[in-house]
């Protein structure tokens, strides 16, 4: 299936910061204003961007009339969730993605939007980018911030991502070259049997979570172990899982244990710690667009990078010299 890449991002250009989820606070949305004016970039807010409605931003039909609008309007390039927390899958289904399928866009956000990058994945395939977002940017000026907020610059714009990490478990070191899916694991559990769930099969798959049990984590893992996701993966890539609690009886020592049991007998590459998840140095990545995963020995870098990133950025620059409209061709 030939996946669209949405043009990148040029100084001078809109984006849209719109709430789809979880209510925020006025402190995150202009910390969404100032990054991007500080990246040259003009911006709009949803009409309902910092509205409360019990824990969301607004009804479900304040939260999708804002992100409908940021889908539609030709003027807006990309756009900028404020923040996870729970309600984007709730909206899912009142959008409509003619428009977007014309012309895409970037889509950002991680945690709660993994609604939205499954629902691209699976039924447009249009890349998006799983990163940090106005929610959890660090301060200003700190390393975290430059890593987290630094990468996802670099990915709306099309400078490319190459991320060099050490894990923090026992690898299975090996190469996968296939497109990136997935985000939050709980999330992901979510969406099964519904038509946003994605098909994981010759995928790399990339998992994180926050906040859950032990054994609830063992609970989704093995949702997708009947499912036979861990038999159809060309990768795996696990993130930081934070805050994880130990119930009453510890299931195990950690959650790498855990998740390494599923992926026993498999002969795909498989690597932990990858630095993107619930933490300060969110590192962005391209989901949807082929990559290729280098896995090394435990004590050993590893890699990730993507491909054709910059020939399509080249493109988006030659239309965009052009004076075009028209989005970015599609690309393998």
């Amino acid at each position: 299936m030939m996946k669209s890449i949405p043009p990148f991002l040029q100084k001078g250009q809109k984006v849209a910061l719109v709430s789809p989820a979880g209510c925020i606070s006025t402190a995150c949305l202009e910390r969404g204003i100032r990054l991007m004016e500080s990246w040259g970039l003009e911006y709009e807010t949803g009409l309902h961007a910092l509205k409360r409605y019990g824990t969301f931003a607004g009804t479900d039909e304040e939260r999708a009339e804002d992100f409908q609008q940021a889908l539609d309007a030709p003027e807006i390039k990309a756009i900028i969730c404020t923040r996870g927390g729970y309600g984007s899958a709730r909206i899912i289904d009142k959008l409509d993605f003619t428009r977007f399928r014309q012309a895409p866009k970037w889509i950002t956000g991680f945690s709660d939007i993994t609604v939205f990058h499954s629902h691209l994945q699976q039924n447009l395939h249009v890349a998006s980018i799983h990163s940090s977002m106005p929610q959890t940017y660090p301060e200003a000026g700190s390393e975290e911030a430059l890593a987290a907020t630094g990468s996802l610059h670099a990915a709306l714009f099309g400078e490319g991502l190459i991320h060099k990490f050490r894990s923090q478990f026992i690898n299975r070191p090996g190469i996968a070259t296939a497109p990136l899916i997935g985000g939050n694991l709980s999330i992901l559990y979510s969406l099964r049997g519904t038509p946003t769930d994605i098909d994981p099969a010759g995928k790399i798959l990339f998992l994180e979570d926050l906040d859950e049990y032990d054994y609830h984590i063992d609970r989704m893992l093995l949702n997708l172990a009947r499912s036979g996701w861990f038999e159809k993966l060309a990768g795996l890539m696990v993130g930081t899982f934070t805050h994880i609690k130990k119930g009453a009886n510890p299931y195990m020592r950690n959650v790498w244990e855990i998740i390494s049991r599923y992926t026993e007998g498999k002969d795909y590459p498989v690597c932990y710690g990858f630095p993107a998840g619930h933490i300060p140095h969110n590192h962005a990545l391209y989901m949807g667009i082929p990559a290729c995963l280098e896995v090394s020995a435990t004590n050993e870098p590893s890699q990730l990078s993507f491909l054709g990133v910059q020939r399509q950025a080249r493109l988006t620059k030659t239309l965009n010299n052009g004076h075009e409209n028209s989005p970015a061709s599609p690309e393998q």
